[in-house]
């Protein structure tokens, strides 16, 4: 199942997040990987990536640094600070907050 771009809207920085605290990536790299945890349900374009990365490189959630070139172009990689890891921490309960007033209003029967 694919997901729609409006419930990632909100999540997309949780995401990257969550995927750098795994390891440092470069942009591709992330979003195959995503890809592949997903099982193909979410393929996120590099432009939506890539202003990301910005957006959190510029709230110092993140660091970037150029890779070495030993096989081909050389790569940015982007790197959580630990701004990022409170920022994500925060977003995990928040989604846990979500995701239960979500599971109350969906599966509500009655009222």
């Amino acid at each position: 199942m694919a997901l729609s771009a409006d419930i990632l809207r909100g999540y997309t920085d949780t995401l990257i997040l969550k995927q750098l605290t795994k390891g440092d990536h470069y942009g591709y790299e992330l979003g195959k990987q995503i890809s592949l945890i997903s099982q193909g349900g979410l393929e996120m374009k590099e432009a939506t990536l890539y202003t990301a990365f910005r957006r959190l490189e510029g709230a110092g959630h993140i660091r970037s640094y150029w890779g070495d070139a030993q096989a081909g172009a050389r790569r940015r990689y982007y790197a959580i600070t630990p701004e990022g890891e409170e920022r994500l921490s925060k977003d995990l309960l928040n989604w846990q907050e979500t995701k239960q007033l979500l599971t109350l209003l969906l599966e509500e029967e009655t009222l």
